[in-house]
Order: C-alpha cells, then sequence, then structure tokens
C-alpha cells in the first residue's frame, strides 16, 4: 500500500526535473546560436569592409595615366623628315628636326617664339641652334611615347561611332579604333583638369575644314594624346586640342590651329597657321 503511494510521487518528482534540464538546454543552445549569429555577422562585416577597399585599390591601380613624352614634350613642332611651311604660321615653342639636315626645316626664325634646332648649321638663319644630341634624343622620346601610347590595353571605348565622331563630347578613358578616324563637325572633350584622354587610331586621323574642338569642364589640352598611324589632316580653318604623336605625317591646311603638340615620325606640313605648345 505504501508502494502505491511512493511510486505517483517518484513519478512527479522525475517529470519535474527533465523539464527543468531541457528549459537549461533550450537557454543554452539558444545562447550558443545568438553568439555564433553576432560572430558571423561581424565577420560578415570585416569581409565586406575588405572588399570594399579591395574595389578602390583596384579602381586607383587602373587609373589612365598620362603619357610620358620625355624630352621630345620640350618641343610643339618635332618631326624625322622636316617642316614645310607657307608664311606666315605662328609657332609659340620648341621646333626641330632629326636626323635630316636642317635645310628641310623651312620656317623663319620670324615665325617662332621659341628656339628652332637643327641637326647641322644649315637650319634657318640667324636664329637656329645646331644641338645634334638633344635631337637624337628627343626623336628616341618621341618613339618611346608613340610605343606607349598605342600600345596601351583595354580601352573603354573601342570603335566609337564607327570611326565617325563628329558632334560627339568625349569623357575621360583610352579609345581605339581599328580604322581611320574622321571628325566632320565639332566635338567637344570633357573633363576635368587632371583627367587624361588618349585616342589610338590605326588609321588616318581627318578633320574637316572649320570644325573644332573645344575643351570643358577643365579638361587640358597638355593631358590629351592623339596616336595615329597614319597621316593626320586637319581642314582649313579648323582647330585642335591635345599632342599628335604620328606614325606618319602631320599636315594642317591653310587657317588651320592646334593648342598642342606636331610630333611626326615624317614630316610636318605648315600652311599659315597658329601652333600653340599647351601649358
Amino acid at each position: 500500500m505504501m508502494l502505491k503511494k511512493v511510486f505517483p510521487i517518484i513519478a512527479m518528482l522525475l517529470v519535474v526535473l527533465m523539464s527543468s534540464c531541457s528549459e537549461d538546454l533550450g537557454n543554452n543552445v539558444s545562447s550558443g546560436t545568438s553568439s555564433s549569429t553576432e560572430k558571423l555577422t561581424t565577420l560578415s562585416s570585416k569581409m565586406m569592409s575588405s572588399t570594399e577597399k579591395s574595389t578602390d585599390l583596384q579602381a586607383e591601380n587602373v587609373a589612365l595615366t598620362g603619357v610620358d613624352l620625355g624630352i621630345s614634350g620640350d618641343f610643339v613642332i618635332l618631326s624625322k623628315t622636316g617642316i614645310t611651311d607657307v608664311y606666315k604660321s605662328d609657332v609659340t615653342g620648341d621646333v626641330g628636326s632629326s636626323p635630316i639636315t636642317g635645310a628641310a626645316v623651312l620656317l623663319k626664325c620670324s615665325e617662332v617664339v621659341g628656339t628652332i634646332y637643327t641637326v647641322d648649321a644649315a637650319g634657318p638663319l640667324p636664329c637656329s641652334v645646331t644641338n645634334a644630341t638633344r635631337l637624337t634624343t628627343s626623336v628616341g622620346d618621341m618613339q618611346t611615347a608613340y610605343a606607349d601610347a598605342s600600345g596601351r590595353l583595354n580601352p573603354d571605348f573601342l570603335n566609337l561611332g564607327a570611326g565617325n565622331i563628329g558632334g560627339m563630347t568625349l569623357i575621360p578613358g583610352l579609345y581605339k579604333w581599328t580604322s581611320g578616324v574622321l571628325i566632320p563637325a565639332d566635338i567637344t572633350i570633357s573633363g576635368g583638369p587632371d583627367d587624361v584622354f588618349i585616342f589610338q587610331v590605326a588609321g588616318t586621323l581627318e578633320m574637316s575644314s572649320a570644325v573644332r574642338v573645344t575643351l570643358s569642364g577643365g579638361a587640358q589640352a597638355k593631358n590629351i594624346y592623339w596616336v595615329s598611324a597614319g597621316a593626320v589632316t586637319f581642314g582649313t580653318t579648323s582647330h585642335f586640342e591635345g599632342t599628335i604623336l604620328g606614325k606618319t605625317g602631320i599636315n594642317l591646311k591653310t587657317g588651320a590651329t592646334i593648342n598642342g603638340r606636331l610630333l611626326a615620325q615624317t614630316a610636318v606640313t605648315l600652311q599659315m597657321n597658329t601652333v600653340t605648345q599647351p601649358q
């Protein structure tokens, strides 16, 4: 009789004890889960922060840099096979040609505000300075600059306008055309004072008469590089901005003007033009 009374009591105690253990275990599991979640959240946050920093660093690393012109950058006109001229042109900056004789530099002293360098004493008198060593170095730097600029990879724009960029506004970046480029209407180059523009042209570069290149937003001609494998021709009374690195000739027709440099691996042809070195 006594056992019958004791068993129910023992059973009730066991139920209470098991319930208490279950609550403790549940609390511990819940606490552990919360702690693990917090740790995962912190780790995820750190990983996102590292990714953002990595992305920012990558963006900085791939920023387009200007072309190192070396000593050739000291010249507003530099060629290998001479400079022809129809009087009167107005040239501001140093001029030179090498390895051809100074007799192939046809600019007159009165047309140049700067120094005319030649490889020998046959240059324009009485102003030309004979300095073959400086000219050899400059021409070498010009060719190196051409190789650098034309060899830049991963263009931001490929064959824009199928080579016809008339009427366009061009933003900073690396542009590449696998053929020639035609500018039949005014264009704008828009960017900040430190932004770089490199235009790689596999064929000829031609600008029509009376067409203008205009800078906006603080963009500077000294940070603009046109790299042309074919001949470069600017129509009458046109206006251009930027340094031209030409694999062949650069030809300015009557009254054309440029704020930039004419760096040609053959000849430069002038016809009553205004050529100003960018500052």
